[in-house]
């Protein structure tokens, strides 16, 4: 660990060049650019609250409107699936630095870690001023925000590594985590309450380490709750988080000597 962090703050220079690259050539050629980084988010937040709110009439969440609700639950997912999702082929993405560069490849499902970041930054301010519209006051609460932004980094540096070292071999794992991104959308609850479930099924659904983070938003936003309040949910994710990222980072270390040869 010492040593990959050394290598991180070696290589923060050649990390910040390859993240912008990477974030500019996802939307190479098209017309606006950069923009639809921002804009098909916007748009599914847009659409959900629409046939929520407008057309099946949801009422607000406690005291807190539907809008608000929603947003401090999808603006998390947007982040786990944009990172996912890139991190899994970050490998592939970028096989002219594996197979031609002297180059710590451990590093390169962090720029997809670090693009996804710069877009959540944006919808983390979004989030904000929308709370400030709607006439709530700022919080210390807020400040949480910073802490289940970094528990979701480690989660997704762990999963990111073990999916695109596996995906160099079996290229249907790109395939497995769209479908598992879909699934996890729908058994999530982002724009349904956990309420509406038996409490006996609770547990289930907690076993989803994404849930804990998606909850994590809403206490610091709406609810006002630290997150050392629920000891047991905080040490379960971390006991999970922490070994989904040492079987990534054994896993990514076992099959990197072999990259080069397949790809």
């Amino acid at each position: 660990m010492f040593n990959f962090l050394r290598a991180i703050f070696q290589n923060r220079a050649l990390l910040g060049s390859l993240t912008k690259n990477d974030f500019k050539q996802r939307y190479l050629g098209s017309f606006l650019g950069i923009m639809w980084a921002f804009i098909q988010p916007t748009v599914t937040i847009v659409i959900f609250w629409f046939v929520f709110q407008v057309g099946f009439k949801s009422q607000p969440v406690g005291d807190t409107p539907f809008i608000l609700w929603l947003i401090s639950g999808m603006i998390p997912w947007f982040f786990f699936a944009e990172s996912l999702s890139n991190g899994t082929n970050s490998i592939l993405a970028n096989s002219f630095l594996v197979k031609k560069v002297v180059f710590r490849v451990s590093l390169l499902p962090i720029v997809s870690l670090m693009t996804a970041l710069l877009i959540h930054s944006f919808f983390i301010f979004f989030m904000l001023a929308m709370f400030l519209y709607y006439g709530y006051s700022v919080e210390i609460y807020w400040l949480q925000i910073i802490y289940y932004m970094l528990a979701s980094s480690v989660l997704l540096l762990g999963l990111s590594w073990l999916t695109s070292a596996i995906i160099v071999f079996f290229k249907d794992m790109g395939q497995i985590v769209s479908m598992l991104i879909q699934f996890g959308f729908w058994l999530t609850p982002i724009f349904w309450s956990i309420e509406m479930v038996p409490e006996e099924y609770h547990w289930i659904i907690e076993l989803n380490p994404v849930v804990y983070l998606v909850d994590g938003y809403r206490d610091s936003m709406i609810y006002h709750h630290w997150f050392w309040n629920d000891l047991g949910e905080t040490v379960y994710f971390w006991t999970v988080t922490s070994g989904i990222f040492m079987v990534g980072g054994l896993t990514f270390k076992k099959l990197r000597p072999h990259f080069s040869d397949v790809l």
